[in-house]
């Protein structure tokens, strides 16, 4: 059995569709398209469903994948780490949100520092100028919020990132237990609020989505540029806040913050990590891709 249509089965299988894997391959559409009709040729038998949104691996795909995936994981590892030897291009250059590739993406890739990789990051607050560097060549990969457009840059979803509305326990003390679920939004009015931007990005979007409103003017805003300046002071006790999960997880779990609802739809952002079409070719790149591919399904 070829293994380079091995492989291509298994990106598939991950990705959940062909237009994800020829992504991450680094190939067009079509071809991916191809190997997998020349696998399923060579096997006698269908490998995934097809399907407006993607496809769904058949009994025989999933069996193929669970046998399959390790060795080929292992053997793709070797393959790689020579051509790496071989390389004097080592260093990845990573752009991002500062909160999200501090906390999430840089601990990820971590483990690859002893394979000889260095790394470099760059913070842009803004999916626009991440995205216009890594265009420009100022950086190898990007993790941003909007997809990019156009066939310069190829990106894909990595994870979605869901927004908790939090408090210090003695602003949520002053709150009656089922008050802002029965009687909506308006028991908040009054209350200080801390946020990104004097626009209040995040807490809008957070009404928006659950409450189908606006928020009505805050008394006091604290407005710091990060978000853990924001979980620093929503702990310390100024105000209310809008916060990613994965970013105020441990202060909800040490009693340092309460949320204060939690809607049945809460509201998502999804990243996207984006390459230059083509640029998966470089060993350096496609190892990275991949890793924080797969520490992304734990996000």
């Amino acid at each position: 059995m070829d293994l380079s249509l091995l492989r291509t089965f298994i990106t598939v299988h991950r990705a959940g569709s062909f237009t994800r894997a020829a992504a991450l391959l680094g190939l067009s559409q079509p071809a991916v398209t191809s190997q997998i009709r020349a696998l399923e040729r060579q096997l006698g038998r269908p490998l995934f469903l097809r399907g407006a949104r993607g496809v769904t691996p058949t009994t025989t795909g999933d069996e193929l994948a669970h046998r399959a995936a390790p060795h080929l994981d292992a053997l793709i590892e070797l393959a790689e780490a020579e051509l790496d030897e071989r390389s004097g291009i080592r260093t990845l250059h990573l752009a991002g949100p500062p909160e999200f590739t501090s906390v999430r993406a840089l601990p990820a890739l971590a483990p690859l520092i002893a394979r000889g990789l260095t790394l470099r990051s760059s913070f842009f607050t803004g999916a626009e100028e991440t995205l216009e560097g890594l265009a420009a060549g100022h950086h190898d990969m990007s993790i941003t919020t909007a997809r990019p457009r156009g066939g310069l840059l190829t990106a894909v979803p990595l994870c979605d990132e869901e927004h908790v509305l939090i408090a210090a326990p003695r602003w949520a003390g002053r709150l009656e237990p089922t008050g802002l679920r029965h009687k909506g939004p308006e028991v908040l009015d009054g209350l200080p609020v801390v946020e990104v931007h004097e626009s209040l990005p995040l807490v809008s979007r957070y009404w928006a989505t659950v409450f189908d409103g606006r928020p009505s003017a805050a008394a006091g805003t604290v407005v710091a540029p990060d978000l853990r300046a924001v979980l620093e002071c929503a702990a310390a006790g100024a105000g209310l806040a809008v916060l990613p999960r994965y970013l105020c997880a441990g202060a909800l779990e040490r009693g340092e913050v309460v949320a204060l609802l939690d809607p049945p739809m809460p509201p998502l952002r999804t990243y996207f990590l984006a390459v230059r079409t083509g640029t998966l070719a470089l060993p350096h790149i496609a190892r990275a891709h991949e890793w924080l591919l797969r520490a992304a399904t734990d996000w």
